[in-house]
């Protein structure tokens, strides 16, 4: 029985609801909702006109009803009287195709009748800076490796271990936090978890981790690459499929003695294709995995003070190696470092199992490991893809992979490539310092 919201805030002395949706962008929206408004906003939505957020609708469309996933449900820890929700978005009684949630909704149904449910576990970096974003917080933050760095660490502690306590009272279970590869860059981590699960906690950390930072008088930004010269923002996403959702599931899908060289590094059958859809699709993924202009500063980017960028520029899968697009650290899972920091939560999971699927459904073959450095020896790799230069190269790959863009739905597909062409028409039409430094003089 799905959770009654309006009992939910009485017993729990919620006062307020946050209705939250995500938009094409990544943006999030919500409305603030008394409690004693809830029941019927549980029962009809929270009502929003689309044309003003990042979606691909007119003023000319009806109310877009954000209807709130009673089950989703979170209790903000630094403000308990009001409570965080994840909705749906609906407009006359039919699902909106292009909102990011129900995209990756569909595709889990899809998913759970072929007997997969997709697990993931995503490791989001993000930098502290000024409250202006124009310099890191810490001034003494300064090392030329500054991973792991003890007293960096300390200095931010405030800010950092609120944010662990809150993830821990919310039974995320986190299991380690550190200063990351760049000077101002962390990474926190949480257990694991089906899907839907993940991407609503991914969506709730981004806003907990820039409410917790603006408190302190910080910035957080999950932005790409907002440092020239230093590692960028990943979002790396770690993939397993069991045979049921949550705490039913008893059998890793992926885990077995698969044949050839996947099934060396302890890939099952079902494991290999998925992982060959994955690569199968690369170029196109990075059009949701890297949705950004300045993203492709980080996949592309030349080496970072710290002496690696920590990110891919080739389509090569590896095993227990970080230097490629793709890593299998241990039998059963594999890791996909392609995404940053402006992923959406719910692209990011819906187009990993879009992708997937596609690979089981063709039985995708992954193609030869490379178990090289691949920042020293990257070059000796024949016949293996590059990743697009730009937004607009992944722009182009998507809209060139069919497949692709029908399991990910074609309204959505419709209405992302429209909205992100504009988005680099825009970015064109910008004049930069560095035309003129460049070409004044010619």
């Amino acid at each position: 029985m799905a959770t009654d919201l309006a009992k939910f805030a009485a017993d729990n002395g919620v006062k307020y609801f946050m209705i939250s949706f995500t938009d094409l962008f990544g943006g999030q929206r919500a409305k603030l909702v008394p409690a004693r408004a809830i029941a019927d906003m549980q029962e009809d939505g929270a009502g929003f006109a689309g044309f003003a957020t990042w979606l691909d609708l007119t003023p000319a469309h009806p109310d877009m009803l954000a209807v709130p996933d009673p089950e989703a449900v979170i209790i903000l820890p630094w403000n308990k009287e009001i409570a965080w929700v994840p909705a749906n978005c609906v407009m006359e009684d039919e699902p909106v195709e292009q909102a990011p949630r129900n995209v990756l909704c569909r595709l889990i149904k899809e998913a759970a009748a072929e007997g997969l449910h997709v697990k993931t576990g995503i490791e989001a970096e993000f930098f502290l800076l000024t409250p202006a974003g124009d310099q890191i917080s810490d001034e003494y933050d300064t090392a030329a490796k500054p991973c792991y760095d003890q007293q960096a660490f300390m200095r931010r502690l405030d800010v950092i271990r609120e944010i662990s306590d809150h993830m821990l009272e919310l039974g995320w279970n986190p299991y380690q936090n550190d200063h990351e590869d760049a000077n101002g860059q962390w990474e926190m981590n949480w257990d694991f978890d089906d899907a839907l699960n993940t991407a609503d906690k991914h969506s709730f950390f981004k806003f907990m981790v820039k409410t917790v930072a603006e408190k302190h008088g910080y910035r957080a930004t999950f932005m790409p690459k907002p440092v020239e010269g230093l590692t960028g923002n990943g979002c790396h996403a770690h993939i397993s499929v069991w045979d049921a959702p949550g705490d039913k599931s008893k059998t890793n899908v992926f885990a077995g003695d698969g044949e050839g060289q996947t099934g060396e590094v302890g890939l099952s059958e079902r494991g290999k294709h998925f992982l060959g859809g994955i690569m199968k699709h690369a170029s196109a993924l990075a059009a949701i995995t890297n949705p950004t202009v300045n993203s492709y500063k980080r996949i592309n980017a030349p080496r970072t003070m710290s002496g690696a960028t920590w990110a891919p520029n080739t389509v090569t899968w590896t095993g227990n190696n970080r230097t490629h697009m793709v890593r299998v650290p241990g039998p059963g899972r594999f890791e996909l470092r392609l995404p940053d920091g402006a992923a959406n939560p719910y692209l990011l999971q819906a187009v990993i199992i879009a992708a997937g699927l596609s690979g089981i459904r063709s039985k995708a073959d992954p193609g030869k490991r490379h178990d090289i450095d691949m920042y020293a020896e990257g070059h000796k790799v024949r016949g293996a893809p590059k990743l697009p230069l730009n937004m607009l190269d992944a722009m182009r790959a998507y809209n060139r992979d069919k497949e692709l863009k029908a399991a990910m739905g074609e309204e959505f597909s419709a209405a992302y490539l429209k909205m992100k062409m504009q988005e680099w028409d825009d970015f064109t039409s910008h004049f930069s310092a560095w035309e003129k430094a460049n070409t004044l003089d010619i």
